[in-house]
């Protein structure tokens, strides 16, 4: 097939349709694909591909940020970094396994004794107080172990944790008196219930216990003069708390801002702290996530402000869940990205690009992609303030959702024509074309969505064919769910997107394709729209496409070979042709005889069978007058049947092509097409596409279908060109094709739909 790169505009076309529906040639991944004009789908604030590891939207993060960095491992879990973190307050740790009956009993009446002691002790008396606190203590280092987490709430533990969150009362009314291990059970009943909350079937009953007041509460214990070490622990065990409370709990989280958690909350990410400002940005974080309310309300308490200044602290943990914070409060929120641009959080965002903490820069470009999307002057400031070097050196990092985000924020900005060449200038497209081998999903589909934006414009298109992006793009098959999400957005986008979606898939699917894209899901009828409109640019797009889908099922070229017979057979041989021998019947053509035998017709074809073994008066007649034949054609005739084989010239292919048909004789109706379809030409195809008609010759129909098909340009820059009357019957033979479900091209040179 001639290249079509040859017509101005069409090569970006092609290069962009292929970064569109290339979206992952290897391993099956969920995913959903997007469009230049329609924006992913974020199921929380990442695009749609990324792994559950790395949303963190509301993590808490170890104590020792330097040393989780250090593991270059992804972000866990907000769970397990609730848990990771809770563990530093212990440094003995328990055999808690359940692996025995006597275990699982003996662990019972560990969690009554401990739950006994919390219910005894709720006084200021100090052998109570030292007592409550060594039994939640015990309790939090039991619940670290998940297995044992039923156990202890079926103990009756959270009831006696939630009592201890508040003060106990004065041992006399009006009296202060000393106030032993002041915080600290408090902070051991806030760590345990945390610890109990990581399972999602206990959050409600800690809550309906009423954990969320007393917590709420103890976020503002600093208020009541006291900044001690113990004041400070007790608040970043209640926030940690909320955190895990309100994990992916719509109903929680709603609670917690009925509570009036959000404000000291907002008021705690200026606290002195480091370790409380983090908690406290972590509660937010989850808060935010997927809740207008109380994003609105986060917003309202002025949180942006103090978070955009928190984004450039030298601290990694702490630009890292600022960065997250405002992630989840510009996700689906345009009102509040564009209050939070205005506040000047951009700059300080990508300078986390440089960030020493790879999970802030994963988190930064990430919400460069959110920011992206504002408009088309956002993505020009983006680049303009030196966002795309670091991005492009992030695609070369060994951190692969890394490599995902930086390819997402790309992406988004390669949808600008402005920068599309600049990305391209400054190194972007060799490292997306690698990660399209990746066998991560979604980070090559990341890739490709960038490079389906750089391909939109002229200027990358040398470059593109340079490093190898067109050769890159046509190998491998397309993925189950990538191909779903195609023909969704072939029946539901539209129009121009969905013609643009069945010409990329024409010319980038594979064979095996075809039946399911163009027939099951109409993408022929696609495409003949294209070839049947009035613009002529539209009507050279279609035949283009129609013409690489017939190459691609049809393994020989209509010209490349002639066809065997289909139905082999036993063939008499050349010496019983026109011979007397054994003959019983004869024919008179042109005046002439011709000694034939009843046992060989009989057997090459219907008609033959009809004429001597039914009801016509041929069936005992001796001497059978052929009328309409001319002698030559009819001893060609005769000779196929005989030997199976016959030379056939061009002068008398034509009446042959007659003779085959009327005799029903489909092997010579094959050889005929065959020497007809090699003089096919610009001034005769559509004489030739009409003679295909009207003897129900498919071979040679199709030959002329593709020929039209190849040559349209040239035929419709033909003087006083217009649609002619055979391409009009092309048209309507291929929409008859598609309305009965059957795919028009099949291998070989017989393609029996049409």
């Amino acid at each position: 097939m001639r290249p079509v790169l040859h017509r101005q505009g069409q090569a970006p076309f092609i290069l962009q349709l292929g970064c569109y529906i290339y979206s992952l040639k290897s391993e099956k991944k969920n995913i959903k694909f997007y469009s230049k004009n329609t924006l992913p789908f974020f199921p929380i604030r990442i695009p749609p591909y990324l792994p559950s590891s790395s949303v963190v939207n509301s993590s808490v993060v170890s104590a020792s940020m330097e040393q989780q960095m250090s593991q270059e491992q992804h972000t866990l879990p907000e769970r397990k970094g609730q848990k990771r973190k809770l563990e530093e307050g212990f440094e003995e740790e328990q055999d808690t396994s359940l692996t025995s009956p006597d275990s699982h009993q003996a662990l019972s009446c560990e969690v009554s004794a401990q739950v006994n002691i919390l219910n005894t002790t709720f006084s200021w008396i100090e052998a109570d107080r030292a007592a409550a606190k060594r039994a939640t203590h015990a309790l939090a280092e039991l619940a670290k172990n998940e297995e044992v987490v039923n156990v202890i709430v079926d103990g009756g533990a959270v009831l006696a944790l939630v009592r201890h969150l508040q003060a106990p009362p004065p041992l006399r009314e009006g009296e202060d008196g000393p106030k032993p291990f002041e915080h600290e059970v408090e902070k051991g009943s806030a760590f345990a219930l945390g610890l109990l909350a990581v399972k999602p079937e206990h959050q409600q009953l800690i809550v309906d216990a009423g954990a969320l007041s007393h917590l709420v509460d103890l976020l503002k214990r600093h208020k009541d003069g006291f900044n001690s070490r113990a004041v400070t622990s007790v608040i970043r065990r209640a926030a940690d708390a909320i955190t895990n409370l309100a994990h992916e709990n719509s109903n929680i989280k709603n609670c917690v801002r009925i509570e009036g958690g959000i404000p000291p909350l907002v008021e705690l990410l200026e606290f002195s702290d480091t370790k409380v400002q983090r908690a406290a940005a972590g509660a937010l974080r989850t808060l935010a996530f997927k809740n207008d309310e109380n994003k609105k309300q986060i917003v309202e308490c002025n949180a942006h402000s103090t978070l955009i200044l928190m984004l450039r602290s030298e601290d990694a943990a702490i630009h890292y869940e600022a960065v997250g914070v405002i992630g989840n409060l510009v996700h689906s929120s345009p009102n509040i990205k564009k209050e939070v641009l205005l506040a000047g959080a951009l700059q300080p965002v990508i300078g986390l690009l440089s960030s020493c903490c790879s999970e802030t820069q994963r988190e930064a470009a990430l919400l460069l992609g959110q920011f992206a999307a504002t408009d088309s002057d956002c993505k020009v400031h983006i680049v303009q303030r030196g966002a795309v070097r670091p991005l492009i050196d992030m695609l070369q990092s060994p951190d692969m959702q890394l490599r995902e985000m930086s390819a997402f924020a790309l992406g988004r900005l390669a949808q600008d024509t402005h920068n599309q060449a600049g990305i391209a200038h400054n190194g972007g497209l060799v490292p997306l074309l690698k990660l399209l081998d990746s066998k991560n999903g979604s980070l090559q589909h990341n890739a490709a969505f960038a490079l389906y934006g750089l391909a939109d414009n002229e200027d990358n298109v040398a470059d593109f064919i340079k490093v190898g992006g067109v050769q890159k793009l046509q190998d491998g098959e397309f993925i189950v769910q990538v191909l779903n999400h195609l023909l969704y957005l072939m029946r539901v986008a539209e129009r121009a997107v969905q013609r643009r979606v069945a010409l990329a898939l024409a010319h980038l699917c594979s064979p095996d394709d075809q039946r399911a894209i163009f027939i099951e899901n109409n993408g022929m009828e696609l495409l003949l729209g294209l070839l049947g409109s009035t613009t002529p640019k539209q009507q050279q797009d279609g035949s283009a496409a129609l013409y690489k889908l017939a190459n691609k099922a049809t393994s020989l070229a209509p010209v490349d070979a002639a066809p065997p017979s289909p139905t082999p057979q036993v063939y008499l041989g050349e010496k019983f042709v026109n011979s007397a021998t054994l003959s019983d019947v004869t024919f008179l053509v042109e005046g002439r005889r011709f000694y034939a035998h009843r046992i060989c017709l009989l057997a090459s074809s219907d008609a033959f069978r009809a004429m001597f073994d039914g009801g016509y008066r041929e069936k005992d007649a001796r001497d059978i007058e052929i009328p309409n034949i001319r002698w030559d054609v009819f001893m060609l005739m005769m000779r196929f049947i005989y030997t199976g084989s016959v030379d056939i010239t061009l002068d008398v292919a034509h009446d042959l092509l007659r003779a085959a048909d009327q005799y029903l004789l489909e092997g010579l109706k094959r050889l005929c097409e065959y020497a007809i379809a090699q003089d096919i030409s610009l001034e005769n195809v559509s004489s030739m596409y009409e003679l295909s008609e009207a003897f129900h010759a498919m071979s040679l129909r199709h030959t002329c279908i593709l020929f039209i098909l190849e040559q349209f340009n040239k035929l419709s820059a033909r003087p006083g060109y217009v649609l002619s009357l055979s391409l009009l019957k092309v048209w309507d033979s291929i929409k008859a094709v598609s309305a009965a479900k059957t795919f028009p091209y099949q291998k070989g040179l017989e393609l029996e739909s049409l």
